[in-house]
């Protein structure tokens, strides 16, 4: 039997995706397209346009105009937040419709999409949090430090025009943690997909201008990032980029943005550790912790703890049920209840996963089980059996580079000390749980840890606070008032309140 995706594509109907430019979706002017190949399978999934430079600028130059002329960054804090909360209320009643076209879009399971972080309730919970930021976003009154009688203050206003560029692993979450801050702010935007996660997007999109959204508020670019990305980010009318990626390109991206100087925020991965100390509950450190390196997205999430640090006394212990985890991951369709993980999004990063297994075994780490292609139906896909690697040296490629697949790097620590230095000799800092049954230890470390999200015996996202990263993990937060204050530009007024001079 082979697998295919073909009657679930033509149960959904998709049409050719289309660039939306002011009030119109069109194709491209030059009408071409890319057609997206399913990770499972290999079947084509559909067809969407490739914006050129020439469809870019118009995206732009659109979005320019409904900020400076149209009504959006003027419009009074209750029309915000009406549109804010019916675009949740319209995501929530279109859910099984978008867990669907992400499924065709990168292959994660269903079952997956039922876990909160990654759940279409959690990206409508994402504009409901930024819709009550609206009414709240202020500036500050503040006594005159001297010269005549004068007051002194701070507005916040929108930043402008804002270019946001979202990855392919979880882009209706990473989409709406960019989209919702912006649009509460008062800014327009032209977000840009990846080529690898379109078609969930585009609806979403269309879900957003059905809310009630102005025309040229929100515009979307399709396209690959050599060339439609790099046309957006360095587009002269962009006020600031919003970016979630590989470090590769943020670099680009930072690069772009000093040429215009422009505003940046970055989220750029991680290297995260899970320190499991000998007190902690270990299967439930090992199943959580090997869990995030295979089930749902195989490890292709910036979050994945992909080094273990285990302290001897349990060491053993951790990788016999870490191996017995992998050992429960089944591959298959999306749309089937029984398959819990996804395969890599497309050959290219397949080699690449697969090149980083060699080199681990190439620098002396052991591989415990893995690291091989599944044959049968799934020969077609691009899936690999998730890999752990034991006795692995902190200074080993496998430890220390993103490999955004499933692969578990486990490395051993002897006391607090080591455990605190082998974490934070990284250049990430992104996350990190912490597996202790001491309070006082489970404190010390989370001061310790340079991260930017620490969990205590467990992990979770949560739509209302700040994420983010230390080091090269990127530049700034998504969530919380920050996330919406990243958004917009401080202003000072000084205003006489007598006829002296100031």
């Amino acid at each position: 039997m082979v697998l295919s995706i073909k009657s679930r594509r033509d149960e959904v109907g998709l049409t050719a995706g289309e660039l939306l430019i002011g009030d119109a979706w069109r194709p491209a002017a030059d009408g071409r397209t890319w057609t997206h190949a399913h990770p499972a399978t290999g079947e084509q999934v559909g067809e969407f346009a490739v914006a050129a430079a020439a469809d870019v600028d118009a995206a732009v130059r659109s979005a320019r105009r409904a900020f400076d002329e149209g009504p959006w960054p003027r419009s009074r804090a209750k029309e915000r937040i009406r549109v804010l909360h019916r675009i949740a209320e319209l995501i929530r009643s279109h859910a099984g419709e978008l867990d669907t076209l992400l499924a065709l879009d990168n292959g994660m399971p269903l079952t997956f999409g039922q876990a909160y972080a990654m759940s279409t309730e959690c990206v409508a919970d994402v504009f409901d949090h930024h819709a009550g930021w609206v009414d709240k976003l202020g500036g500050e009154t503040l006594p005159a430090y001297q010269g005549g009688e004068h007051a002194v203050l701070t507005l916040r206003e929108p930043v402008g025009v804002v270019a946001a560029v979202v990855p392919w692993n979880a882009p209706l979450l990473l989409a709406a943690q960019k989209l919702a801050p912006a649009l509460a702010a008062g800014c327009t935007v032209v977000l840009k997909p990846s080529e690898f996660a379109t078609f969930a997007l585009l609806r979403l999109s269309r879900l957003i201008e059905e809310a009630g959204l102005p025309p040229g508020v929100l515009n979307v670019v399709t396209g690959p990032g050599e060339t439609t990305g790099d046309a957006l980010i360095n587009h002269p009318l962009i006020d600031k980029i919003t970016f979630t990626g590989s470090r590769t390109v943020g670099r680009r991206v930072m690069a772009a943005a000093a040429e215009g100087t422009k505003r940046v925020s970055l989220e750029l991965g991680g290297k995260s550790p899970s320190i499991v100390f000998p007190d902690a509950e270990v299967y439930a450190a090992a199943t959580v912790t090997m869990g995030t390196v295979t089930l749902g997205l195989s490890g292709q999430a910036c979050v994945a703890q992909s080094r273990a640090l285990v302290h001897r006394d349990v060491y053993d212990e951790f990788l016999a049920i870490a191996e017995g985890m992998a050992g429960l991951v089944t591959y298959g369709d999306p749309f089937d209840p029984g398959t819990t993980a996804a395969p890599m999004i497309n050959e290219r990063h397949l080699h690449r996963v697969l090149g980083y297994i060699e080199r681990g075994q190439q620098e002396g780490a052991r591989l415990v089980c893995g690291g091989d292609r599944p044959d049968g139906e799934l020969a077609a896909g691009n899936f690999v059996n998730p890999a752990v690697f034991a006795d692995v040296s902190n200074d080993a490629t496998i430890a220390r580079e993103e490999i955004f697949g499933p692969v578990l790097a486990v490395v051993p620590f002897a006391d607090e000390d080591e455990a605190v230095r082998l974490a934070n000799d990284t250049s990430y800092g992104l996350s990190a749980t912490v597996w202790t049954g001491d309070v006082k230890r489970a404190w010390r470390m989370t001061r310790a840890v340079r991260a930017g999200t620490v969990g205590i015996n467990g992990y979770q996202l949560e739509p209302h606070v700040a994420f983010g990263g230390f080091g090269r993990s990127g530049l700034g937060r998504e969530g919380g008032r920050g996330s919406i204050e990243a958004y917009t530009e401080v202003k000072t007024v000084l205003l006489p309140t007598t006829d002296e001079l100031m």
